[in-house]
């Protein structure tokens, strides 16, 4: 009789391990602690704009290839939306100034030696810097391998950076920012088309996903809330759940971990994972868009790091946010109001209804030292492994870097 193979959360991690699983081979049972899938990548009715809102705004790229297989295999390829071309708008709200950064279809990057396409007030020599982050060690920091200052810092580098990573660029880990250049604008426009979910982040990643997972027979548990492992002859012997009495594991059974770091920490003896972490805010705006403006557009000299259009939603995020979380909301919220009313042309003094939203832990701080705490999928008992982006993916905390670890653990358990 074929095992059993527990996945324990069900977060993008847990959701890409369980569709990598085969039913028919072995039996797939779901369990996640709260009311709902998706984990920090959800959707939810917000009463207060009367809408469906995410917790926050994930961007995807063309070159993600483990997002497009997901969503490939979930029906859901349609619901990210392409901008039409490889190109980031810009605006700086201290001079009034706008630009795009248009890299080419291709691998040779031609477009830096055309001024319409670079940022204003550089030349093509400034770029070629990015060739020392493309070869960083672990122990790199970005400031220890390219300049961080002047106008392609400002204008570009930064604004990309501390979206990836969630941690301030300066500080931040030179191999996971040129991991994630090296999957994207070293590939050329082809793999760094952003792809956004506007119809919701639970239409594109999740409720396909649990749709597919039931057709599958997978068994999916909610409210199901892990307290314990039972460690016994080098395996998982038992998985204590609260409320219930312990499921007892078989011989060819086994566990997938797919929670979050601090409380895979809590589980498993040992387990060294990171143990910082950075805050992301995201503000909503009951307002349109107008007329042709981009589907994202990056800020500088501004809180506001990127504005996303949505239908009927105006939303703001804001990467490496700790400074912002003790301000007063009324403070918060009109401040970024007046920002994005600066690039959309409504009026500042009219606030329209919104909500905000502050993520304290949103991700690891993507340093060299929390970067060197991650562990790999593997663990000392041969039928537990793991996942989460928190895992070492190579890649920074990321949609990414979620489902390729699901993957990951899920050809273990299988194996």
């Amino acid at each position: 009789m074929p095992g059993t193979i527990h996945v324990v959360g069900a977060g993008l991690a847990g959701l890409a391990a369980a569709l990598k699983l085969d039913p028919a081979r072995r039996r797939v049972v779901l369990h996640e602690a709260s009311r709902h899938a998706g984990g920090r990548c959800r959707s939810y009715h917000d009463p207060a704009l009367g809408m469906a809102i995410d917790n926050g705004n994930h961007l995807v790229l063309s070159g993600n290839a483990a997002v497009a297989d997901y969503v490939a295999a979930v029906g859901a390829s349609d619901k990210l939306k392409p901008t039409r071309d490889a190109a980031f708008d810009f605006a700086d709200l201290a001079t009034g100034a706008r630009w795009q950064v248009i890299p080419n279809a291709g691998r040779l990057p031609w477009w830096i030696f055309v001024a319409r396409r670079r940022v204003p007030g550089t030349g093509w020599r400034d770029y070629l810097g990015l060739g020392k982050l493309l070869r960083a060690g672990p122990r790199d920091r970005i400031q220890d391998v390219m300049r961080c200052e002047g106008p392609l810092w400002d204008r570009l580098w930064h604004p990309l950076l501390v979206a990836a990573l969630n941690t301030d660029p300066k500080t931040s880990s030179a191999a996971l920012a040129g991991a994630v250049i090296r999957e994207s604008l070293a590939k050329g426009g082809d793999a760094c088309r952003p792809l956004v979910a506007t119809e919701g982040l639970a239409e594109a990643f999740v409720d396909p996903a649990l749709d597919t997972l039931r057709k599958r027979g997978v068994e999916i548990r909610f409210d199901h809330r892990l307290r314990g492992l039972t460690l016994d002859g080098g395996r998982v012997s038992a998985l204590d759940f609260a409320d219930e009495e312990s499921t007892v594991l078989q011989p060819g059974d086994g566990v997938i971990l797919a929670v979050t770091a601090p409380v895979a920490a809590t589980l498993v003896p040992g387990l060294t994972v990171p143990t910082d972490f950075r805050s992301i805010v995201n503000a909503h705006f009951l307002a349109d868009a107008p007329p042709g403006h981009p589907l994202m557009i990056g800020l500088v000299n501004s809180a506001s790091e990127w504005v996303f259009s949505f239908a009927g939603r105006l939303s703001v995020t804001i990467s490496d946010a700790d400074r912002f979380l003790d301000t007063p909301k009324e403070e918060l919220v009109a401040r970024l109001w007046r920002e994005v009313a600066a690039v959309t042309g409504h009026d500042p003094d009219v606030l329209p209804r919104h909500r905000i939203i502050r993520e304290k832990r949103a991700t690891f701080a993507a340093s060299p030292e929390q970067d060197a705490l991650r562990p790999g999928p593997e663990t000392a008992w041969r039928n537990l492994v793991l996942a989460g982006d928190w895992t070492q993916t190579g890649l920074p905390s990321t949609i990414e870097g979620a489902i390729r670890s699901g993957n990951r653990a899920a050809a273990l358990a299988m194996r």
